[in-house]
This record gives C-alpha cells, structure tokens and sequence, in this order.
C-alpha cells in the first residue's frame, strides 16, 4: 500500500515509518519538525529535501494517491495542553479533521487515527473497553475523545477510519521523549540514582511499547475493511496494566545502585485507569504484541547508556516536549497557535542553547 504517516517524525513515527517499510508498505511522511534535534543514538532517518508541512494546512491534492493515511500527528501529552489549551485544540482537533477530511475528498480509503486511553480519564478501578463512557481530565484527553466523534460522521462507503486507542507509550526511539512514564523514570534513575515518584505510585496505568504500537498499526492496516471500518480498538496488552509504583519497582531494580523516593506532599494523579484489551486480541487473534515493561525498561536503559544521557540532557529541552515548545515560542520560531514563522528546518536543542 502507499501510505502517509502524519507525525512521522515524532517519537513513534521515527519507530513506526521504518516498520511499516519493511513490511513492504511505502511510506511516506508529513511533519512540521517541532522536534528536529531532539534525538538519541543518532536520530530517525534524514528528512533530505522534503519542506515542513503542518497537517492543518494540508489539502486534497496532496493525498491523491495514497491507499491510506496514518495520523499520529498531535500535541503529544498533558503538560503542552495545560500550556495552551487552544493550541491543543487546534492541532489535536482541527488538524486531525482537516488531514482526514483532504484525505476523504483524495479518494484515501482508510484513516488510522492515532487515538489514546486518555479518554477514559478518571475512569475508575473497572477495566474499561472501547464501548465505555470517556471521562477526559485533560485537553490532550478531550481532543482525542471529540476527534473520535467527528472523524465518524466522516465514516461512509469509500472512506474507513479505525481509532486505535493506545496506552502509555514507552521504549527507546531515535526521537525520544523523556515526558512519559517508564522512559522519565528509566532517565532519572540513571541520571541521579533516585526512581522518584511525584505521585504516590497508586493510580493505575495500561502501557505498551512503541514498537508494538506500530505492530497493530500494520495489523489494522492490512486487515479486510469489513474488520476495521469505524471501530475504536484499545492497544495494549492486559498484563502491562500496572501502577506507576509497580514501574518505579522495575526500574529500581534494571538500573544498578538506584534508590525509591517519593516527592513530599504527592498525592494521586487525577488520571487512573485500566483497560480491557479483550476486543483487540479477539477481533486479531495472530496479533503478538511482544514486548514486557521490565524488557522496555532493560532496552531504554541500554539505549541511555550507549548514547551517554546525563543529568544535563534530562532537564534539557531536548527530551522533553514542553521546554521545545517553550524554546520555539521564546524565540518566536513559532506562534501561540504553534504554527511555523519561518520556511525554514528548526535548530535543535542544542544549537539554541
């Protein structure tokens, strides 16, 4: 199939793009380059002479020919939604549906939209599935949740949207977010010697590896439309639905020397749920995702290693998405809508500095 990947320069899609590839897809990408730079172990493969181009821009004629579209294109976590709420809005919601939309006027048959158990929010200690009520607690949460609804009114005879809902995202990519759970506490382990908490460990968590992330993209991708049109699909494996202490434990006990602690006064994370895979293993049963948290937690200390992190590089913009945007709007690289002021490839992190 011929298939552009939105985002695909981001944390998953520097994952992702390489394997759809080489399961013989050709791929192609569409990315603003908010996070050139921000990269471990040599970073994903050169853009070359391609321009940045922001998914809200994008029009039909530009997705002539593609058999589908894979949007993982979004303001990626909680903290950039409490930054600008609007801006949340506008790439997460608007940008979603305007891709979508060009894409359906293309002619693109499916549209694999890269959804998130966020929407279930403060769900509650029930395992939910992909027929349970959303109860979103952030914008990044509530995006995805309103994108969902609208991108099935898109829903007809020529044009299939699948909504692949995934859990916490981790494991090592060459465009690495330090932001996310077991990747921020494998780093500052580490980095310090100390698994600090800044909850109280309780609220419950669903994971999955990034490669297996891309793993049930191929699956959704090459399945029969019949299988997938219009449906939500929860991604992730129930075994690696676990509390953040449980993660704290694993990467206490993967990184040499390292100690537990927990920041004085924390209190629960508003955002505790757990998920019910169930409709994922049986709608694939010969889907393998393969990957354990204590192996995600072993390969992304490796990967740390080899690439020499440092205490510096954790608290850098370079690994955390909301000191880029930060970096980005303070030197006026881009608006309060995020959106580009120059034609221009952004400097990295480190050039800024």
């Amino acid at each position: 199939m011929r298939v552009l990947v939105s985002g695909d320069r981001g944390y998953i899609g520097a994952v992702m793009v390489p394997f759809l590839r080489a399961a013989g897809h050709q791929v192609d990408g569409l990315d603003t380059g908010l996070y050139e730079g921000c990269d471990l172990l040599g970073g994903p493969e050169p853009i070359g002479g391609r321009a940045p181009r922001d998914m809200r821009d994008v029009t039909a004629g530009e997705l002539t020919g593609y058999d589908a579209v894979v949007c993982l294109a979004a303001l990626s976590n909680d903290p950039l939604g409490h930054l600008n709420r609007d801006a949340t809005y506008s790439v997460n919601l608007e940008g979603t549906l305007n891709l979508a939309r060009a894409a359906k006027d293309a002619g693109v048959g499916r549209f694999l939209f890269a959804s998130s158990c966020s929407l279930y929010g403060a769900a509650g200690s029930e395992a939910v599935a992909e027929d349970a009520e959303m109860f979103p607690v952030t914008p990044y949460g509530e995006t995805k949740a309103l994108a969902e609804q609208e991108l099935s009114k898109l829903a007809d005879d020529t044009f299939s949207p699948t909504y692949l809902r995934n859990a916490t995202a981790y494991g090592a990519s060459t465009r690495l977010r330090l932001d996310i759970v077991v990747n921020n506490l494998t780093a500052i382990a580490l980095t310090s010697g100390q698994v600090r908490l800044e909850s109280d460990g309780t609220p419950w968590r669903p994971l999955v590896h990034i490669e297996d992330i891309s793993r049930a993209f191929l699956k959704v991708l090459e399945s029969p439309r019949e299988t997938i049109h219009d449906e939500a699909f929860n991604i992730g494996r129930s075994e690696d639905v676990v509390q953040v202490r449980d993660i704290a434990e694993m990467v206490r006990e993967a990184v040499p020397g390292s100690t537990l602690s927990i920041a004085d006064g924390a209190g629960p994370d508003l955002r505790n749920y757990k998920v019910d895979f169930s409709k994922l293993n049986d709608t694939f049963p010969d889907l393998r995702l393969e990957w354990t948290v204590r192996k995600g937690v072993d390969e992304l200390y490796d990967a740390y290693r080899r690439h020499g992190l440092t205490l510096d590089d954790f608290n850098s913009a370079q690994f955390v998405r909301l000191r880029r945007i930060q970096q980005l709007l303070g030197a006026g690289l881009v608006d309060d809508q995020l959106r580009r002021q120059t034609a221009e490839q952004f400097p990295g992190p480190k050039e800024m500095n």
